[in-house]
Parts: C-alpha cells; sequence; structure tokens
C-alpha cells in the first residue's frame, strides 16, 4: 500500500516533484565540481613539487643559513698568457656548490637513524660555470713623425723619437655557459631529483657505479647541446660518457646532469660532503613529528617540508586554490543550504494544499505516523532524484574542465623556502631566484565524492520530509471537512 500511494502521488505531482529534485541537484553539482577542482588543485600542486625533490621525498635536510664569507659566490677565472702574437682560445670553468653550504655524509645516516624516518639519501647539487672565447692583439697606427715640444720620455729634452700614433682593435670575445650537476647516490636512487623524471633513452646508473665517469643528461638540455646515448661530456676536465636520457615529469628537470655522488664530490673538492639529505618518512601523517625530532637531534639544519614548500607557490595556481578552497567551498554551502530550505519550504507548502487529502485519510483511519512516513517517502525519493541528477551533472562539469585543461602556472622560491637541491634555489645567486612551471588543471572525481553526494541527497529528502512531516501530523479530520465545497 505505501509503495503504491507513493508511486501514484509521484506521478501526480512530477512537476512539484521535479522543481524539489532540480533545487538538491543544483548544489550536489556544485559540490562535485568545487570538491573535485580542489582535489585537481591538490594534485597540481603536489605533482609542482614532485618536480623539485622526487617523488616519495617528504622533506629535505639542509644546512642552516650562515653569514656568507669574503669573496663566496664569487668565482675567479684564471686565463694563460700567451707569448705568441697568435690569437689563441681561452677556456676555464668553475664548479660551485648551490648555495655554497654543505653537510658532512655522516649526517645523512644520522638522520637516517632518527624516530618515524622510513629513509634518508644524501645529494649534491652543482653549478659549473665555464667561460670560453679569445682575446684579439689590438694594432698600432702610427699618425707621424716624432712629437714636438717637451721632453716626453727618457730620450731627454728636444723632439723625441717614440712614434705617435693610437691603438685601434682588439679585444676580448667570451662566451659564458651555466649549466646545473647534481650528484645522485646511485645506490639509493628511489629518493632524490632524479625520481621526478623518467629515462627515455638508454639506461639509468648501476649500484656498482659509485665513482664511475658517467653521466644522466636531461633531455631538454640534450636537445639544446645536441648530446646523446655513447656521447661524451667534460665537466671541469673530467670526461663523463652518457649513458641515459631522462625526461622530467612536469616543468623543468632539477639538474641538466646527473653523476655518481662521488664523482661530484670530487669535482667540487667536497669529499664527504652532500648539500641535500632527501627523507621518507615512515607514516605521512607525522610529518611534523619527524621533522621537530630532526630539528630537536640534528643541529646546525633546516628542515623543509613539502607544506613549507606548498606555502611559496604562488601565480594563478595558487589564486584558484584559494578561490576553489575559500569561495568554492562558502558559495557550495550557501547553494545547498538554501537547496534544503527551498526543498523543505516546498513539500511543506504542497502539504498544505493537500490538507483534504491528508484529512480525509486520517477520517478513514490512517494514523498521524503513517501520514509523516507517507510525506517523508515522498520526499526522499525526490531528494534520491536529486541526487542522481546532480551527480550526472556534477560529473559532466568536471569532464569538461578536464577535458578543457586549462593551463595555471605556478611560481616558486620567490619567498626564499627551498628544499635545498631543486634547480630553483637560484645556485650562486641565492634562494630568492625562482621558477614557473605550468601546470594542466584536471577535476577527479573520487568515489568518496560520489558517496558525499549520495548522502547530501539523502540528507535533504529527510529534511525535505521532516518540514512536510512535522505540518501533515498536524492535521485533522476536521481540517478537511471546512475545505470541502
Amino acid at each position: 500500500m505505501f509503495f503504491t500511494y507513493l508511486r501514484r502521488e509521484l506521478r501526480r505531482r512530477r512537476k512539484a516533484a521535479l522543481v524539489v529534485a532540480s533545487g538538491l541537484a543544483l548544489g550536489i553539482a556544485l559540490v562535485i565540481i568545487v570538491s573535485s577542482v580542489s582535489s585537481g588543485m591538490s594534485k597540481a600542486q603536489d605533482k609542482v613539487l614532485e618536480s623539485l625533490y622526487g617523488l616519495g621525498t617528504d622533506m629535505t635536510v639542509t644546512k642552516a643559513a650562515a653569514a656568507p664569507g669574503s669573496g663566496s659566490g664569487r668565482p675567479k677565472f684564471e686565463f694563460d698568457a700567451k707569448g705568441n702574437d697568435d690569437d689563441s682560445n681561452q677556456s676555464s670553468d668553475r664548479v660551485l656548490v648551490q648555495g655554497f653550504q654543505t653537510l658532512a655524509s655522516s649526517t645523512v645516516d644520522t638522520i637516517g637513524k632518527q624516530d618515524g624516518v622510513a629513509d634518508a639519501v644524501g645529494g649534491l647539487s652543482l653549478n659549473v660555470m665555464k667561460v670560453d672565447g679569445q682575446f684579439k692583439r689590438g694594432e698600432f697606427r702610427q699618425e707621424g713623425g716624432p712629437a714636438q715640444g717637451g721632453p716626453s720620455g727618457p730620450g731627454g729634452e728636444g723632439g723625441s723619437t717614440q712614434p705617435q700614433g693610437e691603438v685601434r682593435g682588439g679585444g676580448a670575445s667570451f662566451d659564458v655557459n651555466s649549466y646545473t650537476v647534481y650528484g645522485t647516490d646511485v645506490t639509493e636512487q628511489a629518493l632524490g631529483p632524479l625520481t621526478s623524471s623518467k629515462i627515455t633513452k638508454g639506461r639509468t646508473f648501476k649500484a656498482s657505479e659509485t665513482d664511475a665517469e658517467v653521466a644522466v643528461v636531461d633531455s631538454a638540455y640534450a636537445k639544446e647541446k645536441k648530446l646523446a646515448v655513447g656521447k661524451t661530456v667534460t665537466i671541469h676536465g673530467t670526461e663523463f660518457t652518457i649513458v641515459g636520457v631522462s625526461t622530467a615529469d612536469s616543468g623543468d628537470a632539477a639538474a641538466n646532469l646527473y653523476i655518481p655522488l662521488k664523482q661530484a664530490q670530487t669535482l667540487a673538492d667536497s669529499k664527504n660532503k652532500v648539500t641535500t639529505v632527501y627523507v621518507k618518512a615512515s607514516d605521512s601523517q607525522q610529518i611534523d613529528h619527524v621533522k621537530s625530532t630532526i630539528q630537536k637531534n640534528v643541529s646546525g639544519t633546516t628542515v623543509t617540508t613539502s607544506a613549507d614548500l606548498a606555502d611559496t607557490v604562488s601565480g594563478s595556481l595558487s589564486t584558484a586554490s584559494d578561490l576553489a578552497s575559500g569561495v568554492g567551498k562558502w558559495l557550495s554551502i550557501a547553494v545547498l543550504t538554501a537547496a534544503f530550505l527551498v526543498a523543505g519550504l516546498l513539500t511543506s507548502s504542497a502539504v498544505s494544499r493537500r490538507v483534504r487529502e491528508f484529512g480525509t485519510l486520517k477520517a478513514l483511519g490512517w494514523k498521524s505516523g503513517r501520514v509523516t512516513r507517507q510525506v517523508v517517502g515522498e520526499a526522499l525519493v525526490n531528494g534520491l532524484l536529486g541526487g542522481v541528477l546532480g551527480i550526472a551533472v556534477g560529473l559532466a562539469g568536471a569532464y569538461v574542465v578536464t577535458a578543457v585543461s586549462p593551463t595555471l602556472t605556478a611560481q616558486l622560491g620567490s619567498s626564499g623556502v627551498g628544499m635545498g637541491g631543486g634547480r630553483f634555489m637560484g645556485g650562486p645567486g641565492g634562494p630568492s631566484a625562482s621558477r614557473t612551471l605550468d601546470v594542466a588543471l584536471t577535476a577527479p572525481v573520487s568515489l568518496s565524492t560520489i558517496l558525499i553526494a549520495v548522502a547530501l541527497a539523502v540528507a535533504g529528502g529527510l529534511i525535505a520530509g521532516a518540514f512536510g512531516g512535522w505540518r501533515a501530523s498536524r492535521l485533522r479530520p476536521a481540517d478537511a471537512l471546512r475545505r470541502v465545497e
């Protein structure tokens, strides 16, 4: 009887049911779209951060900043003086530690033993500055005879035999080539910047190549310098054979060249030194605890988590994320609340128009509870219908966002907070340098979002049914008789 009456009433009041369901659908669809876009923002931000320090890295440890010493950051280039008259090419390069701050390699083991640390790997980030060019001699052109007048040199008074003229031409022409090199621990390749790139040609390092003269080159740098697997590249007089080409998953690569850590330490004259320790926590929910533990037990270090770095992200990605999490969230709440209230008021109004119907049913023996259940049942079905429509509209909206994939920009490092090993630290220029990445926005819809939408649909139906049921329970058979014409 309940379902028969329910089906008949919903069919007879299709327009009213559609109005209630549409209101709920609008609010539910907005919740799905905002949630999916926020999820996309979060994934985009994670992708940006992973491009800086590698997948699986929860935090990095660097040496605490110190006042720069005299002459630090000012590389000196020396060129040979040529005794012949021929112009000749000159070349000089310098290998500089990024940030000019290093930690002892033993710090990696110390951090790895801290409570909550699953793994710790050290790396050495370098900047290489190479100057190539030549000096060109000028030509002396004599303009006349000996100088007239007073003394002009050791020749005494009177006319000097020193020719008069000027030097024309000459000068110097030099090209400066700067690139980055990252020394990676080839025995522990699960952490660090190299994990944010994929090997697209050749191979990665072997665990046995701890001190081998081999290198992996970033694909963009390889294209620029016409490098390939099997070719060689010379860094500060040492020739490295390229064994692989890597491509960054997003944005720029962490370095132009990757070489074994020991080789990087030798080139930079930084034996048993690292610039950064990449740390993976045992529990992602305990990152703050691990951070405080390392800061307490390993003095003279700065610990930076992905959350710290996320605070430095600016640009359209940050703006859109703030809008989605702020304005979008409150807009969804406002629309959903309004939809619930409207659904309740419409259901209550519908009950008022059915006074004769419910009064007659009560006169025929229906209890108030039975009438209330009938009204709540109708409202619940309307809510579920609104949920189905809302989920459909929300999924369509999320699909459109993903299909369009608007490009957002993320600028990092402008505040000086860095992970110690990424290129955005600025190398010799210091941590004030920034890097900008372009990220395509998607709007993934998770199962939890769908379940929330279903729960909201049920809640909307129950709220509307509560309004109508309360109204229906107060009706008396006499009310129906007064409405009889």
